[in-house]
């Protein structure tokens, strides 16, 4: 009887006295500019009590943004825009006073690049690295 008992108190204890609380969060983005037509992964890390940081998603945190629409961390733009900017806001879960505000612009230029195909980057001649003489 004794286990029973002390094994729902010891799991209790374990998981509030050790759980670390998310001191602060920050924006930690790949890029510059959304893109248009896809999802743009909005990247956000808490900072914990204990000094480390780790990522936190959507089950932590409250995406909101004035164009397109969030699944999860990832934010869908059309492919044909009305806005040049969006702005965008994360809210904890936990502490509703810890909020992100942050204006991104949506790249104009479209990724119409050709890149080279295996048998033209396999014809290209070896690059020579120079040496140095002693």
């Amino acid at each position: 009887m004794k286990k029973i008992l002390l094994i729902p108190l010891l799991v209790a204890f374990c998981s509030t006295g050790f759980a670390q609380k998310v001191d602060s969060i920050y924006f930690n983005l790949y890029t510059d500019s959304l893109k248009k037509g896809t999802y743009n992964y909005i990247n956000i890390i808490g900072k914990l009590s204990n000094g480390s940081f780790r990522p936190m998603d959507s089950t932590q945190l409250i995406f909101t943004s004035s164009y397109g629409k969030f699944y999860g961390n990832s934010l869908w733009l059309p492919f044909e825009p009305a806005v040049e900017k969006v702005e965008i806001t994360v809210k904890s879960r936990q502490n509703p006073s810890q909020i992100l505000y942050r204006t991104i612009y949506i790249k104009k230029a479209d990724d119409d690049a050709k890149l080279k195909t295996v048998d033209e980057i396999m014809a290209e001649p070896p690059k020579r690295t120079k040496r140095r003489k002693n």
